[in-house]
């Protein structure tokens, strides 16, 4: 049986980053829109694959599973032998170990700051709310200093967990891709950050999701 993914059809969300790493991984999917505007998030079906009302989710053969990096990293386990390798092997250990860093850092050094700004100049405006322009500032600063250590990392190799892409990386895609498409320029000030997101930007698997997920996309 073929993987559903059901989520946002949008590429700038936790569903895109699902959908670009099936078609890094080469696998084929089912994609199912659920309708966030409708609510349809909070329906009994979501609710049954996501007891947060939340999306993305799978149904791998009947394996429920959610939240967007644990779904990648399945994916990049389970299918490790096709596609772009995006996980180290657990028996190479202080690659494993750089990994952890890079994804823990993603995790609550750019993420959350991201989200902040996101949360104010996108999804605040999609619900016709006024962003709160003091916010935004602020979260640009503290992000600004995170991406200037990201920038002295990424002059000494051209990953953030070394010199092989990984999903670490590819999780900067959403947040990043959104920031970039609000207007806003932190991803290129400096030349090593700007470097590398024009290289995981430019990769054949995310622009193939630029006009969004399709539903009945079930190939690759």
């Amino acid at each position: 049986m073929v993987l559903k993914l059901y989520g946002a059809p949008t590429q700038n969300a936790p569903t895109g980053l699902v959908a670009l790493i099936l078609r890094e991984k080469k696998v084929p999917f089912e994609f199912v829109p659920v309708d966030m505007r409708g609510g349809e998030h909070k329906s009994a079906g979501i609710l049954a694959r996501n007891p947060f009302g939340q999306v993305p989710s799978i149904d791998d053969d009947g394996f429920i599973l959610y939240e967007s990096r644990a779904i990648c990293r399945y994916i990049a386990i389970k299918y490790a032998g096709q596609g772009t390798p995006l996980i180290p092997s657990t028996n190479d250990i202080k690659a494993t170990a750089l990994f952890e860093q890079a994804a823990s850092v993603e995790a609550f050094t750019f993420t959350p700051q991201a989200g902040a700004i996101i949360s104010e100049v996108i999804y605040k405006k999609y619900r016709g709310l006024i962003p709160d322009q003091a916010k935004v500032d602020e979260n640009i600063a503290l992000l600004s200093t995170k991406l200037e250590v990201y920038d002295q990392v990424l002059g000494k190799q051209k990953y953030l967990a070394g010199d092989e892409v990984t999903l670490v990386d590819l999780f900067h895609l959403t947040g990043g891709g959104a920031l970039t498409r609000s207007g806003l320029d932190v991803m290129t000030q400096r030349p090593n950050v700007a470097r590398w997101f024009n290289d995981i930007t430019s990769r054949e698997a995310w622009q193939a999701l630029d006009g969004g997920i399709k539903s009945g996309m079930n190939s690759v």
